[in-house]
């Protein structure tokens, strides 16, 4: 059945992909290439008004919407149209097999008046509800508990220069609720009550959807090899996920701000399953040994890209320039040792997350991570993203963080099995990507890039004082 999938108007690029991998989770295999989307006609594709088929019947549609960030809700549409007459003419036309059901005495409902980009006053939410009077409702009114839930979602001109998508034609969606978002997980997890995070701890938001896209669920076990204070496996615990995580940091690990501050803390503050463990690792020499592989579901994580905070690796810069040579740390040192890094460029970074998860992951498991692109006139710079022949591209959600760049979140599916050729073939395109993209990938490069000043004919490109434009393509 093709549904009126309601968006909430934020992370635009992230809400169809975030749909189909929900789809995946709750539809199996496959289940999330079989949606189809489409527009509503005069509708701008970043409208928060979509038409999306889903692969099954309404406990999916519903499910979806349950655990989605960003739909506001999923409903069977019964009619739409560019006045109040054409949406009633509609409305008749739609199939009384499948309007009765829910306009029987046994059953209550509620109407609700919703709108984007425009206001409507309580004298105006009654004058619209009171227009439908020719539906035969013969059940009760009740607006506490109601058995069924029908929405009247109205789009009109709210001009320009606000920020929002171009509106072409006023349109008047109504129809029955199957599905509505429970956001409660972004003030129960925002990290301002959080008790240990750090300068680039993932907002909660921005988290739940990673997990989402990793298909975090119970039984799974999801890995995030640059764990910080843990802001991603606490959103995959929260779906039930089995957790480990990773960190070159020894002090973020083991000792955080003290015994009740700590990575340890934040699991116990929600009441979350803790980690199976968390190991002081480095992404550039991993720790496992050289039969295991196959293990992992998941594997999300955000990579130090160099602009909050840069990467490091095991080694010092004069042990891998080779004016030392290597040595043991004495036994009586050991337990206070925090072992030498040197810098870990962008590049190296993402060569060893997709070498790690070529051979971690297991088939059909997830690589979800971010990967920075450089923004000019505020166009993204398409570059080719990382490949690896384990993997296929899922999709590609742009988080535009300002005029100079923005962050692309990968999620990509491991369709083959690691072996010596493929990991030939994955060097050799790694080469090719690091001869491509060596200018900006390189330390300090991305950095001076977005923190330069912005001029453009001598004079400040950005003006404090002008009006919000929209971001976003016109079409």
């Amino acid at each position: 059945m093709w549904y009126l999938c309601v968006f909430y108007h934020r992370l635009l690029d992230y809400r169809r992909p975030e749909v189909q991998s929900l789809a995946e989770l709750f539809g199996g295999p496959g289940a999330g290439a079989a949606v189809e989307w489409r527009m509503p006609d005069n509708h701008h594709e970043d409208s928060p008004f979509h038409l999306v088929l889903l692969p099954g019947d309404e406990r999916l549609a519903a499910q979806i919407a349950n655990r989605s960030l960003l739909v506001k809700g999923i409903y069977e549409l019964w009619g739409h149209g560019a006045t109040y007459d054409e949406l009633e003419k509609a409305i008749r036309a739609y199939p009384d097999e499948r309007k009765l059901p829910y306009l029987t005495p046994e059953s209550s409902f509620k109407i609700v008046v919703d709108s984007f980009g425009k206001a409507v006053s309580f004298e105006e939410q009654n004058a619209i509800i009171k227009r439908f009077t020719y539906i035969p409702f013969e059940g009760r009114v009740n607006l506490k508990k109601p058995d069924h839930k029908f929405f009247v979602l109205e789009t009109d001109d709210y001009g320009s220069q606000n920020g929002l998508p171009p509106v072409s034609q006023k349109t008047v969606f109504f129809g029955r609720l199957v599905g509505a978002a429970d956001r409660h997980v972004v003030p129960t997890y925002e990290l301002k009550s959080r008790k240990y995070i750090g300068p680039t701890a993932m907002d909660c938001e921005m988290a739940f959807l990673m997990a989402n896209q990793g298909l975090a669920r119970p039984g799974k076990l999801v890995y995030d090899p640059f764990v910080g204070t843990g802001s991603i496996l606490v959103a995959a615990a929260h779906f039930g996920a089995m957790t480990m995580g990773a960190d070159i940091d020894i002090r973020v690990v083991r000792d955080g701000r003290g015994p009740h501050c700590n990575i340890w803390s934040n699991f116990e503050q929600y009441k979350l399953p803790e980690p199976l463990c968390v190991l002081r690792a480095d992404n550039n020499l991993p720790p496992w040994r050289p039969g295991l592989k196959e293990i992992f579901d998941a594997i999300i994580c955000d990579p130090p890209y160099g602009v909050r905070a840069g990467g490091r690796k095991s080694g010092g810069r004069k042990l891998l320039k080779g004016i030392i040579p290597p040595y043991i740390v004495p036994d009586e040192k050991r337990e206070n040792h925090i072992p030498s890094t040197a810098p870990y460029s962008l590049a190296e970074c993402v060569h060893d997350l997709l070498l790690l998860a070529a051979r971690m992951l297991v088939i059909g498991g997830r690589l979800v991570f971010f990967y920075p692109v450089l923004r000019d006139d505020d166009v993204a710079d398409v570059a080719k993203f990382p490949e690896h022949p384990c993997f296929k591209l899922v999709s590609s959600c742009e988080q535009i963080l300002s005029l100079r760049y923005s962050r692309v979140l990968l999620t990509m599916v491991k369709v083959g099995p690691y072996t010596a050729e493929v990991e030939r073939i994955g060097e050799e395109r790694h080469q090719e990507f690091r001869e491509n993209h060596q200018k900006w990938m390189e330390e300090g490069n991305l950095h001076s890039a977005v923190f330069s000043p912005a001029e453009h004919d001598g004079k400040p490109k950005f003006d404090k004082d002008s009006k919000p434009k929209y971001r976003g393509k016109y079409v």
